[in-house]
């Protein structure tokens, strides 16, 4: 027989009649209500779900009443126990308790097993913490006068009152020394339907390492997805929910309170937390990169919410396990960043893009880092501590000392202005594999371009800034106007200095053979050359013709009306009207090489259309 009360010294002699009947009251009391409730059990081999429910809507009174029996009992324990721990009366009311005890810890399993709806963690996490009336035991002595509970909904009317049994339940259980029998119903219980819980949302609890290191990257993905889609429920819902329901339920005993949710929680929340790390750990690649920063993300957002629920001394191996996911995956970030700038620097392709058109090397990079920019807040975590190690200062023809640029001021714009440095310098050598010159700088005009439409149509705009771009702008002008003076040179050479000058016939036969020559060479050749942005394309043409049109137009508005340009063989001298050399460009910088064929002879009367 369980003995809970050491013997004390005896109370003083005037009160020994007083507090001796009032004692064998109280154990009179007791054995009425404890008894009677006791015969309701059957044998002690019926189920606990089949007894008759003291907490039931219809037994509130009595349940009181069962309770406040207890805690007389409990004081009379105390008394007999300060005066004869062997006393009849004493094993009497110990024999008494016992059975109330039993009662009660049927009565605790039957609450829990058969409230599921009302005990689930979402109802818990979504208005225990709310509500006052919760955590307030339903026998306290002060009643409210019901019009709170007028407002509140009958599910959550539902919980705050199983809660509050079930508090009710364990502060008698613990007060009389029976905590383990109450832990126990309730660790089995709890930690059974949490683990339900995480199931459903799809937590995996055996995943190790060596199992995610063998898998396909395509199927460790789709796991990591479910793992996204089940983190934030788990954390915020499950944990956080059960953590409120052992606060409230065994608010009498922060002891017990932190091993029934140690016990209940931290097999899950370890598995749910090791998974980020175990991937973390597993082979870097590129590809991998925005996986890890979505895993990064999640349990980072979740911290404050991970270190309040895992508080406990009990949990602190659930907070370690949650940080060193976050030092790993932050790790394996930095290694695949440094192996990204590497095979950027290590690209060796030796072909060139047909057209001097945008390069795939162009594309993959800018768009990896577009992408890179959307994670700019979890970058700047990860890199906040890990500068930028470079050889030499950054060129200040691609942007600004950072010291000097507030717009690239932070970490994470000087790491992504960089990489794209890395790739422009790599650009630079792959332009000198033309072996026209012209052709080079128009490659670097798109590629350029390419980039600047990049960051000014992602978050990139917002982490380097107005006068990165305005600057890389002023490039691409650069490039395009290298490219129509190399391009063009011996067009605009062809031309008169003074198109309306009186100059000899010989010279105006010249001028027109050397421009009809210049110029269907330089058609010929660029016909096939590219340039991908519109806007860009337009504004090479209209510089084109500005350079152009208005000296050609002039020169044979004076000379090609004269006789001698009437003569048969001038059909073939004077090939293009203005209106021509217009058209003649208009097809230029789209790939085609074929749309724009030069015919050398045709009528005086049809040549100039096409």
């Amino acid at each position: 027989m369980r003995t809970i009360f050491s013997k004390s010294p005896s109370p003083p002699t005037h009160h020994h009649t007083f507090t001796e009947s009032l004692i064998e009251e109280n154990i009179e009391a007791a054995e009425l209500s404890i008894t009677k409730w006791d015969s309701l059990y059957g044998d002690d081999h019926v189920s606990y779900c089949n007894i008759a429910s003291l907490f039931s809507e219809n037994n509130r009174d009595e349940a009181k009443q069962y309770l406040s029996s207890i805690k007389g009992l409990q004081k009379a324990m105390r008394y007999l126990a300060s005066l004869e721990s062997t006393s009849d009366k004493l094993v009497r009311a110990q024999t008494l308790m016992q059975t109330a005890m039993k009662r009660l810890e049927r009565e605790f399993y039957q609450i829990l097993k058969s409230n599921r709806n009302y005990l689930d963690p979402e109802s818990v996490s979504n208005h225990s913490s709310s509500r006052p009336s919760v955590s307030r035991s339903s026998f306290s002595d002060s009643e409210d006068d019901g019009s709170e509970n007028d407002s509140i909904p009958e599910v959550e009317r539902g919980s705050s009152a199983v809660i509050a049994d079930l508090r009710a339940i364990a502060e008698a259980m613990i007060s009389a020394g029976y905590a383990k029998e109450c832990f126990k119903i309730y660790r089995t219980i709890r930690k059974s339907i949490v683990d339900e819980a995480l199931y459903n949302l799809g937590v995996e609890r055996n995943l190790g390492f060596q199992q995610i290191q063998k898998m396909e990257w395509e199927i460790l993905e789709v796991k990591i997805k479910h793992w996204l889609n089940a983190v934030k429920g788990a954390v915020k819902t499950v944990f956080y929910g059960e953590r409120l329901l052992c606060d409230q339920v065994f608010a009498i005993s922060s002891s017990i309170r932190e091993s029934c949710f140690t016990d209940v929680s931290k097999e899950g929340a370890l598995a749910l937390f090791g998974f980020p790390e175990n991937v973390a750990k597993c082979k870097k690649a590129p590809e991998k990169m925005f996986r890890i920063l979505d895993l990064y993300e999640a349990v980072s957002d979740l911290w404050p919410e991970i270190e309040s629920i895992f508080s406990f001394e009990s949990t602190s191996t659930v907070r370690s396990t949650a940080v060193n996911s976050l030092i790993r995956l932050s790790d394996a970030v930095r290694t695949m960043l440094t192996d990204f700038e590497m095979a950027i620097q290590k690209h060796s392709s030796k072909t060139t893009v047909p057209g001097g058109g945008i390069h795939p090397l162009t594309r993959y990079v800018m768009n990896y880092i577009s992408f890179l920019a959307d994670y700019s807040g979890v970058l700047s975590d990860i890199i906040a501590d890990w500068p930028l190690q470079i050889s030499s200062p950054l060129p200040e023809s691609y942007f600004g000392s950072p010291d000097k640029e507030e717009s690239i001021s932070s970490p994470i714009s000087v790491r992504l202005a960089w990489l794209i440095l890395v790739m422009l310098c790599k650009l630079d050598g792959k332009a000198e594999m033309y072996k026209d010159v012209a052709l080079s700088y128009l490659f670097l005009a798109n590629n350029l371009q390419y980039v600047v439409n990049k960051v000014r149509q992602s978050n990139l705009k917002l982490l380097l800034g107005d006068n990165w771009v305005t600057k890389h702008e002023q490039k691409v002008r650069k490039y395009a106007a290298n490219y129509e003076r190399v391009g063009w040179s011996k067009v605009f050479a062809a031309l008169p200095e003074n198109p309306t000058a009186e100059i000899p016939v010989d010279q105006v036969i010249e001028h027109f053979r050397n421009f009809n020559s210049a110029f269907e060479e330089a058609f010929k050749k660029q016909t096939s050359w590219v340039v991908t942005d519109p806007k860009l394309r337009d504004e090479i043409k209209l510089s084109l013709a500005r350079r152009i049109g208005p000296i050609y137009k002039e020169f044979f508005d004076k000379y090609g009306g004269v006789q001698l340009m009437k003569e048969m063989w001038a059909e073939t001298l004077v090939r293009y009207t203005p209106d021509d050399l217009g058209n003649y460009c208009s097809d230029l910088f789209f790939g085609s090489g074929s749309s724009g064929s030069i015919s050398s002879s045709s009528s005086q009367g049809g040549r100039y259309s096409r």
